[in-house]
């Protein structure tokens, strides 16, 4: 059997991740890793400053909201991502329409609940018929608008009443998550800097030229998990399971139509793809600053082998990882930004001066791009919480 030591599994990382080979444009990383996380909106961007040469604001800007090349779009474990827009088809056969059934499920039952509706379901889609009507003939707009505009938006569910975190909160942002997931409508342009959240939404066919045909669930999830694969294999059956937030049955079956080759991870089972079995050569050193929710950072379920002992520190409690200080395939701290806007680095190891002078660099670098914008991650980790 195949066995892949610790050290070839962070070179293949940094190679098939971009973190000490350049890639060309924002479309080559999304696409080779799937998707780039978007849940923070200020992810993708220093996700892509962190591999892509010279990039821009501007340049992720033009592929989202002008050439439409990429997409947000809600998919696996209900979250955003960026993808490529010609991966549409296989996202939502594969990871987007199990989570659209789920949160079309869950609005139906909280509508009912809260006396809103009878029939849920034909709630629902007299709602989404309004929301889709709407943005038909009035273009892109905002969420607030359109509860301002269509009566069918009203209604408010108390997820836990009497409860201090309960209250009462209005549906309607459910009801365009489940549009959104669906396929139906997708984040137009943005009001807000590169930093916020606040898309205009509009329909999908408006929004793209053209649309993929659909795709056969089966067909899809083989597709999704060799491309997934290629990117972050070797990897164990759990990760594949809760990267794409389905079952274990799931992931099984697209290892078995993958004729996907079992190997061995220093006792542990992994997979690779049968033609991706050659020796990884060692990478040259390099170092990395990662955002919050970095696809790589989010990249596995078991993740020791990059994370050693500091999972406490860098992932808060709901698995949510904050931003990441790397070093040749490993976590060693995380970074921050003083009262002005100055990137700081928070180490959690002694990594030698070399490492130490050449992370000092990149956050140089990265104090320079950004310009005196700071960024509070959506979702902090411990060690970034402590230290502001």
């Amino acid at each position: 059997m195949r066995s892949f030591t610790v050290a070839e599994r962070r070179a293949r990382l940094a190679r098939r991740h971009f973190l000490n080979a350049n890639a060309h444009s924002a479309a080559d990383v999304a696409g080779d890793v799937v998707g780039l996380h978007a849940t923070d909106p200020a992810t993708p961007y220093l996700s892509l400053w962190a591999r892509v040469p010279g990039f821009t604001l501007t340049d992720l800007d033009t592929a989202l909201y002008q050439r439409r090349t990429l997409v947000k779009h809600l998919a696996m474990r209900r979250t955003l991502w960026v993808i490529r827009a010609e991966d549409l088809a296989a996202v939502q056969a594969g990871a987007s329409d199990r989570v659209a059934g789920n949160e079309r499920r869950k609005v139906v039952a909280d509508a009912q609940k809260s006396g809103v509706c009878v029939d849920g379901d034909a709630w629902l889609d007299t709602a989404s018929a309004a929301v889709l009507t709407h943005l038909g003939k009035h273009g892109p707009t905002t969420a607030r608008d359109l509860r301002a505009a269509l009566p069918e938006l009203a209604g408010q569910h108390d997820p836990a009443p009497g409860k201090r975190w309960g209250g009462e909160t209005p549906l309607a942002p459910r009801i365009l998550t489940v549009l959104s997931v669906r396929g139906d409508i997708v984040r137009g342009p943005n009001d807000g800097g590169w930093t916020v959240s606040r898309p205009r939404w509009t329909s999908m066919v408006d929004w793209l030229p053209s649309t993929p045909d659909a795709v056969p669930a089966e067909l899809a999830r083989t597709a999704l998990v060799r491309r997934w694969l290629r990117a972050f294999g070797p990897a164990t059956v759990t990760d594949i399971k809760w990267w794409f937030g389905n079952t274990l049955t799931w992931a099984r079956q697209a290892l078995v139509d993958l004729e996907a080759v079992e190997v061995d991870l220093d006792g542990t089972p992994g997979f690779v793809l049968p033609d991706d079995l050659e020796v990884e050569p060692d990478a040259e050193p390099w170092c990395a600053l990662l955002p919050g929710l970095d696809v790589t950072t989010m990249g596995w379920f078991d993740r020791d082998w990059y994370l050693g002992g500091h999972r406490s520190q860098v992932f808060d409690t709901n698995g949510n990882g904050g931003p990441t200080a790397w070093c040749d395939g490993r976590i060693v701290g995380a970074w921050g930004q003083d009262a002005d806007g100055r990137v700081e680095l928070r180490l959690l190891e002694d990594v030698g001066r070399t490492i130490e002078k050449a992370l000092q660099r990149r956050a140089d670098e990265l104090t320079e791009w950004l310009a005196g914008v700071r960024v509070s991650p959506r979702f902090p980790s411990p060690l970034s919480r402590a230290q502001n």
